[in-house]
């Protein structure tokens, strides 16, 4: 019996074996028709609509952190050249361009009344007169609220994944990388002060690539 005992496995073969490792903190990103979809989920032509469409628009376009798209400010937005200067981390200045999805729908926030019928200016603090996202107390965005809008946008959209402000950044990340985009230009439009740091996001290009090939090539898997 002692014999028996003693040639029984007490530690886990499987374990032995390397499992898939997913690059840690990153969130998984959304496909190209689940963005158009929370997008389009925004719908209706009030105040809190012309925002929020304007915040997730302009998440997406840039890959802004959500504290530096809650710290933008008027005179940091170039709308005439469709660029954004954006504050991350230390402080650290970047210049980043938006495309005509988000160009439109900032004009729609800012220059269609949309702001201004959320909080009109006698309302607001003076500490956040020039706030480009705004709350119903006239005082900026909090990243929390910022978060709400997402996650209540996403469940409308019926994405069943968590998604974050986070999400639309590596999205965007990630996206451009699919498309072509050099690791060095995400890099600057990240903000990231290594390129080690964006490296990771092509380890997660790899995987949506295989994806996709998986998806659409008649012979990727054989029957």
């Amino acid at each position: 019996m002692a014999r028996y005992l003693c040639s029984i496995r007490t530690d886990d073969p499987a374990s032995l074996v390397d499992g898939v490792k997913v690059p840690s903190g990153l969130p998984k990103p959304l496909r190209e028709d689940e963005i158009d979809r929370l997008i389009a989920a925004i719908t209706g032509d009030d105040s809190f609509a012309r925002r929020d469409r304007a915040l997730v628009e302009f998440l997406y376009a840039t890959g802004a952190r959500i504290s530096e798209a809650c710290g933008l400010s008027l005179g940091d937005l170039d709308m005439e050249s469709s660029l954004v200067r954006l504050f991350g981390k230390g402080s650290k200045e970047r210049i980043v361009p938006f495309g005509r999805g988000a160009h439109r729908a900032l004009s729609d926030w800012l220059d269609a009344g949309g702001r201004e019928m959320l909080v009109p200016g006698r309302w607001r603090t003076r500490d956040h007169a020039d706030a480009v996202f705004l709350g119903v107390h006239g005082t900026r965005l909090t990243r929390q609220a910022a978060f709400a809008i997402v996650k209540k946008y996403a469940g409308l959209a019926g994405i069943k994944e968590h998604v974050s402000p986070h999400t639309l950044r590596h999205s965007c990340a990630t996206h451009m990388l699919v498309h072509g985009a050099d690791l060095r230009i995400v890099q600057e439009l990240l903000g990231h002060a290594s390129v080690s740091t964006t490296q990771v996001y092509t380890k997660v290009d790899d995987e949506l690539l295989a994806s996709v090939y998986r998806e659409s090539h008649p012979r990727a898997v054989r029957k």
